[in-house]
């Protein structure tokens, strides 16, 4: 592993590890007070954020996998680990969205009132405030570092935002003598959640079942033939992650062309379209010779 590759990773785990702390505070926050002042909604609000941590946790132990060296079982290495780590955070929200819409129904035909002043709402804007911070904070980094882990803990963390707005609507519904909102209002986002975790999920197994990488082929190609040798380019194939693309592709060449040329030409392609294109790790060229109808 590659002392780049090391560094990278020391930055996920570095953010995930001050997320951790962050939502841990947030959770005690809301569960101590949820449950000092009777308030279950903002108790339940707090023990989804202490799963937040859970799923930093998840993260850490993806991070580790995903960062160990190239080795005899896996001479790709194991960056797909760290995709696969982000499907587990996708099955918690799943999780998550139907216990929400479960106790959202229950509360439904059977209301609680409890006790809300202005401590309430205090504690929820703070929390609320805290939440979006380390979510657009975790979100931008996972962009800036090409992380499946992070951007779907930023999703995971999302959920937790509007999970709050639910919870400070239910205050102010009860405050006013409206208590049949609440549950609604939980029932609604417990539908964005489990969106959400749908999302995650589809970009995890477009991965994990080698989707093609949306990739510009005619750029490929250009790149290709710009080549000297090179007759034609054809049959290009992609998949991997956005950092880790593989490529695949078919090139014709003279048919008299000596292997040591064409093996020459094979490197020169590789180089290029690797310098040209970020993400490529990978770049398998097949040489064939040009038909002679061609």
């Amino acid at each position: 592993m590659t002392a780049d590759i090391r560094n990278h990773y020391h930055k996920i785990r570095k953010i995930l590890l001050v997320i951790l702390v962050l939502n841990w505070l947030i959770a005690l926050a809301k569960i101590i007070y949820g449950l000092t002042s009777r308030c279950s909604s903002m108790a339940a609000d707090g023990f989804h954020s202490l799963s937040d941590g859970t799923s930093n946790l998840i993260g850490l132990l993806g991070i580790h996998f995903a960062c160990q060296p190239v080795d005899k079982d896996h001479p790709y290495g194991h960056k797909k680990y760290e995709t696969f780590f982000s499907l587990i955070i996708s099955v918690m929200l799943f999780i998550v969205a139907f216990n929400l819409i479960r106790e959202g129904w229950i509360r439904l035909f059977n209301p609680i009132l409890p006790r809300v002043d202005i401590s309430s709402f205090a504690v929820m804007l703070v929390t609320l405030m805290a939440n979006i911070w380390i979510m657009r904070y975790e979100y931008k980094k996972g962009r800036e570092l090409k992380s499946d882990i992070l951007i779907s803990d930023s999703m995971h963390t999302r959920t937790d935002i509007f999970i709050s707005f639910s919870v400070i609507g239910s205050l102010v519904a009860i405050k006013s003598g409206l208590s049949i909102v609440d549950p609604l209002i939980t029932m609604l986002i417990s539908l964005f959640i489990g969106f959400t975790a749908f999302e995650i999920a589809k970009r995890g197994s477009d991965v994990l079942c080698d989707t093609a990488v949306f990739l510009d082929d005619r750029k490929i190609t250009d790149i290709v033939l710009k080549t000297k040798g090179v007759r034609a380019c054809h049959k290009i194939r992609s998949r991997g992650r956005i950092d880790d693309i593989h490529i695949d592709l078919h090139v014709q060449v003279n048919p008299n062309m000596h292997i040591d040329d064409a093996h020459q030409i094979s490197y020169q392609i590789e180089k290029a379209i690797k310098s040209s294109i970020s993400g490529i790790t990978d770049v398998v060229v097949h040489m064939e010779p040009l038909e002679k109808n061609k």
